[in-house]
């Protein structure tokens, strides 16, 4: 699996796309201009030389070429960055990562963007793809440190099973994380604007946490997440009515 990343230059494309890299799959940095993405390329492998193999740079439509594709831009560039590469978007998933926040004064608060969510309005973008949210509450810091597990949950959600089950079997290739199926695309709404709270507790405490959730026994994988998959298999993408 090659997975593409719209916005790999900012520090949380930047970060996942070593990651992945690091366990094993090959990441194409993207971004608007290739000299910019070859530049983090070049400044991850001169860190990481093992590296080199599995990470490659171009611009946007270069990572729009891969398997999977995630949107690592600015919230309110994504849906915009979405729809300029439609065409070859088309039935693959789109890894949403994105939260519109706003700071005012101290305090972090979510906006509500069109549709209620990034992601919604991603899916709403380029209704052909398989639109998947996604690694929201991920701290960059920690996913950048590459070799040292990170304990938090990562919650997916998505209106295609068998594209949220593909994420969670990405997901649970990275040390410490859990992949969690948390429902319909509709629930990016909550999920995203959750993000908000996390950044207040990092500034009050002067840490960097990470949600972690406790009465859920055993692999979520090998119950609801695998029924799903088998019900989704060959569903086709479609456009809307």
């Amino acid at each position: 699996m090659r997975i593409g990343f719209f916005g790999g230059t900012g520090p949380a494309g930047t970060a996942l796309a070593a990651r992945l890299a690091s366990v094993g799959y090959d990441a194409v940095i993207g971004s608007r201009s290739k000299y910019r993405a070859m530049e983090t390329r070049d400044r991850l492998v001169e860190k990481w030389p093992e590296l080199a193999p599995r990470l490659t740079y171009g611009d946007n439509a270069a990572a729009a070429d891969c398997d999977v594709i995630v949107i690592a831009t600015p919230w309110d560039a994504a849906a915009t960055t979405a729809q300029e590469n439609a065409k070859a978007l088309e039935g693959k998933i789109v890894v949403s990562m994105a939260n519109a926040l706003v700071r005012v004064g101290h305090e972090f608060q979510p906006l509500v963007p069109p549709r209620g969510s990034v992601a919604a309005h991603v899916q709403a973008a380029v209704p052909r793809c398989r639109v998947v949210a996604a690694f929201h509450h991920l701290p960059a810091t920690e996913l950048g440190h590459l070799g040292q597990p990170i304990d938090s949950d990562v919650l997916i959600c998505g209106d295609d099973p068998a594209a949220v089950v593909a994420i969670s079997e990405l997901v649970g290739k990275i040390p410490g994380c859990r992949p969690l199926d948390a429902g319909e695309l509709s629930n990016a709404t909550a999920i995203e604007a959750f993000t908000a709270v996390l950044l207040q507790l990092n500034v009050r405490y002067k840490t960097r946490v990470a949600p972690k959730l406790t009465g859920i026994k055993g692999d979520p994988r090998e119950n609801k997440l695998a029924g799903k998959a088998t019900a989704a298999t060959s569903k086709p993408v479609t456009s809307p009515p």
